[in-house]
């Protein structure tokens, strides 16, 4: 019996694909995604933010290709990057095969605009001789106009059967090297179109909530949609949409992993909101220690809270803690174990200089 069953999540089995050198689904980690706001034809604008993206965190990055100098670029750009990039293509059939010639490790193509079978086949032979796998991208706001003519409105069914029909079209072509997503911006038309989706197939899963809004309410859709489904065992890979910098969707990305025990990169820090009975600036302090540790990259548990209510019990069960105390008198443990008491002014300072150390032991 597990120490900790309630902690366990079994993930739904799917098949394997590769995006590049990147595995998504079966018993592979849960890859984090975003898009670079670029103009793709900027190569070296492009170039950097993905650079940005991958020092984040990203495993894979999107660009946007809505035309053929855009492709072209792409030829440059994937020879000069190491993660691998997903070619976003809409309404042209046309620019999905030539970003399988010029480097895309997967084609993302929206059912609702790519337009006819024929066409559809035809970016399968692409996706085929230039070994890409293509992501079968199906949303709420693009969906195909029989469809919405059948549904009067987009509604989780609608979604499933455009997945569907277009997962039919991919295995009659003998292609089974995709991934499926059905994205909605309103979060319970998303949850229950990847529920019904997961029943009938065993293709991963890319999860997101689509133009989800700002950094703070974007996050807070997205973990809501995303984190109800991988705590079903549902998803493969995830992508949280913001209007935002991009690099803030790898961290939300991350965080959501982090919080379901899925996946877990850099510094998690557990802190208290603060209140009167807080014996240093609890706000403040994690603020500034976020800064400072955002470099590190191997998986840490840190605990800041501000009084002895729970800090103790918080400490217990992280890597560094630290806990309030009275006259300018504040806890330091390491792995549970009270270290040092240190006043308020020293917290910063001695709280990196323990995670590094911890990070520094646990790397050898």
């Amino acid at each position: 019996m597990e120490l900790r069953p309630h902690r366990t999540i079994l993930r739904r089995k799917t098949r394997k694909i590769k995006v590049g050198n990147v595995t998504v689904g079966g018993d592979s980690v849960i890859s984090v995604q975003s898009m670079t706001n670029t103009n793709t034809k900027d190569v070296k604008a492009t170039i950097d933010q993905i650079n940005e993206l991958e020092t984040e965190g990203a495993d894979i990055v999107r660009v946007s290709c809505p035309d053929s100098d855009s492709t072209r670029a792409l030829k440059e750009i994937t020879k000069n990057i190491k993660v691998p990039i997903v070619s976003d293509v809409h309404f042209h059939y046309l620019r999905a095969i030539e970003s399988a010639k010029n480097g895309a490790a997967c084609l993302r193509i929206n059912p609702g605009n790519i337009g006819s079978k024929d066409r559809i086949i035809e970016v399968i032979k692409a996706a085929k001789d230039f070994n890409c796998s293509i992501r079968i991208g199906v949303n709420a706001g693009s969906l195909d106009k029989s469809i919405l003519e059948k549904y009067k409105e987009p509604c989780p069914e609608a979604l499933v059967e455009s997945a569907m029909y277009n997962v039919k079209l991919f295995e009659d072509n003998d292609f089974y090297n995709f991934k499926l997503s059905v994205k909605s911006s309103d979060v319970l038309l998303s949850i229950k179109a990847y529920e019904q989706l997961s029943e009938l197939c065993n293709y991963p899963l890319h999860l997101g909530i689509t133009e989800s809004g700002s950094l703070m309410s974007g996050s807070i859709k997205s973990s809501i949609g995303i984190g109800h489904l991988l705590m079903k065992g549902i998803g493969d890979t995830i992508r949280v949409s913001l209007s935002a910098d991009p690099t803030k969707e790898i961290k939300a990305g991350f965080d959501i992993l982090k919080s379901l025990n899925l996946r877990s990169r850099g510094v998690q820090i557990i802190s208290c909101p603060s209140c009167a009975r807080q014996a240093f600036p609890v706000i403040e302090t994690v603020e500034i220690l976020e800064r400072k540790l955002s470099h590190i990259k191997t998986p840490i548990k840190l605990s800041i809270i501000g009084c002895v209510v729970n800090g103790p019990g918080e400490a217990a069960q992280t890597e560094v803690g630290l806990t309030g105390g009275g006259n300018d008198s504040n806890l330091l443990y390491i792995s549970g174990i009270p270290h040092t008491k240190i006043p308020s002014n020293q917290i910063i300072d001695k709280v990196v200089e323990l995670v590094e150390k911890k990070v520094k032991e646990k790397e050898i």
